[in-house]
């Protein structure tokens, strides 16, 4: 679904949901003994591990999401570590979505935390009123400690940062062509999300110095700032034109995971987690009936150095098997003819696949059709069987172990896992 259009808004009709400490505020809602408490939600809570979500107590104590776990401890010994339960995450997500979609047909999940309700079709409605009956409803229908932020304005971008504003104010914030210079005229370009230190740096040496004077800079302006189209686009998000609303529209895929020093010990570990980041990308592609025809792949390791990968193949594929088998047979072809050591080895703290330049069955030559149709109804089959009755009903060889299964995790805030289906 894209409602993108290059006409302003003047109404603001677009809202945008951001749960606050979502996966930390999960856990508090699952178990009631941590509410209240400074909760650090890790992938696993090993002495180094990586803490991906802190609930508000914890923030208020001066602890930072991505610490490791022993610094976090130091400055906050009274920290509760829990590791991630992925699929209570999903199931939250699920239900705050059909809230939603109680008040409007067009909702859009942009993040496992985060989504955007267009109210523009629905002129009898009060967005306000809406927003607050949205809040409400997440708290006695969903979860009571599940709390969060609505940001109101013309367009998505807009409304985003309505609601990173108005988590101090009550959590709901509505800027609108009336107010909009007042708001912008108290932040600083890093405080517009997207905004990185790098680009402010870039925006103030060109004479840009605040998000009011980005505002009001020519689009042609911004391009060149910006050395891209990306800059006509910031010229749209803040006055009222909407770039923001699509659902999916995929220039790639990627599947990365961190190592930690314990599970890098094992080789065994290594090649089960490249496998399951080839399946992950597999189960994606089937979902949205994809097929790549380039792949890339990245393995950094402890003294700093990576290996890195990229090729484009001319017959597209979309099962985690032909991944394997290409990435393997470049890394093999690499290693005698440099004489290296295998690029698979204990040193490795992340590993990374990525699919792009996707097609689809109706973009392929006939000759080819058939037999890709029939292999992508038998992954399909076999993913809706593995969602619906456990991943361990039904197995390929190739997902065969000796060792235990890798742990489910959730790539930070991503919804591309989820279907239609998983909001009914």
């Amino acid at each position: 679904m894209n409602q993108n259009s290059i006409k302003a808004k003047a109404e603001a009709r677009v809202l945008f949901v951001d749960m606050n400490s979502y996966f930390a505020r999960c856990e508090q809602q699952a178990n009631y003994w941590l509410r209240n408490r400074p909760v650090g939600v890790c992938v696993y809570t090993g002495k180094y591990g990586c803490v991906i979500s802190l609930s508000t107590e914890a923030k208020e104590r001066g602890l930072k999401a991505g610490m490791r776990l022993n610094d976090a401890m130091q400055i906050c010994p009274d920290l509760v570590p829990v590791e991630s339960n992925p699929a209570r995450y999903r199931e939250y997500h699920t239900k705050i979505i059909n809230v939603m979609r109680e008040y409007s047909n067009d909702v859009v999940p942009k993040s496992i935390d985060e989504a955007i309700i267009n109210l523009s079709n629905y002129d009898h409605v009060d967005p306000i009123k809406i927003a607050q009956s949205i809040k409400s409803d997440i708290l006695t229908k969903v979860g009571d400690w599940l709390t969060c932020s609505v940001g109101i304005a013309p367009n998505a971008f807009l409304a985003k940062l309505a609601s990173v504003r108005g988590k101090k104010k009550g959590g709901l914030l509505v800027i609108t062509p009336q107010n909009i210079d007042e708001i912008l005229s108290e932040l600083k370009l890093g405080d517009l999300p997207g905004i990185g230190a790098n680009m402010s740096y870039r925006l103030e040496r060109a004479g840009v110095k605040t998000p009011l004077e980005m505002r009001y800079c020519s689009p042609q302006r911004l391009k060149a700032i910006f050395k891209s189209i990306d800059g006509i686009y910031w010229h749209y998000r803040l006055n009222f034109v909407e770039t923001n609303i699509v659902a999916h529209e995929y220039k790639g895929m990627q599947a990365m995971r961190q190592i930690s020093a314990e599970k890098r010990q094992h080789i065994s570990y290594i090649e089960q987690l490249f496998m399951t980041l080839c399946l992950t990308l597999e189960k994606r592609m089937v979902h949205h009936k994809f097929y790549c025809k380039s792949v890339g792949f990245t393995a950094r390791y402890v003294d700093g150095t990576r290996w890195d990968d990229a090729f484009t193949i001319t017959v597209p594929v979309q099962d985690a098997i032909s991944l394997m088998r290409m990435i393997r047979s470049r890394m093999q072809k690499f290693e005698s003819a440099t004489g290296s050591g295998p690029i698979l080895n204990t040193e490795i703290t992340q590993l990374r696949v990525a699919v792009t330049n996707f097609v689809n069955n109706g973009n392929m030559l006939y000759s080819l059709f058939d037999d890709m149709d029939r292999k992508e109804t038998a992954l399909k089959t076999m993913h809706d069987i593995k969602d619906k009755f456990g991943s361990d009903k039904l197995i390929r060889a190739v997902e065969m172990t000796d060792g235990k299964v890798i742990k489910d995790v959730i790539g930070f805030g991503s919804v591309k896992d989820l279907t239609d289906l998983d909001y009914k």
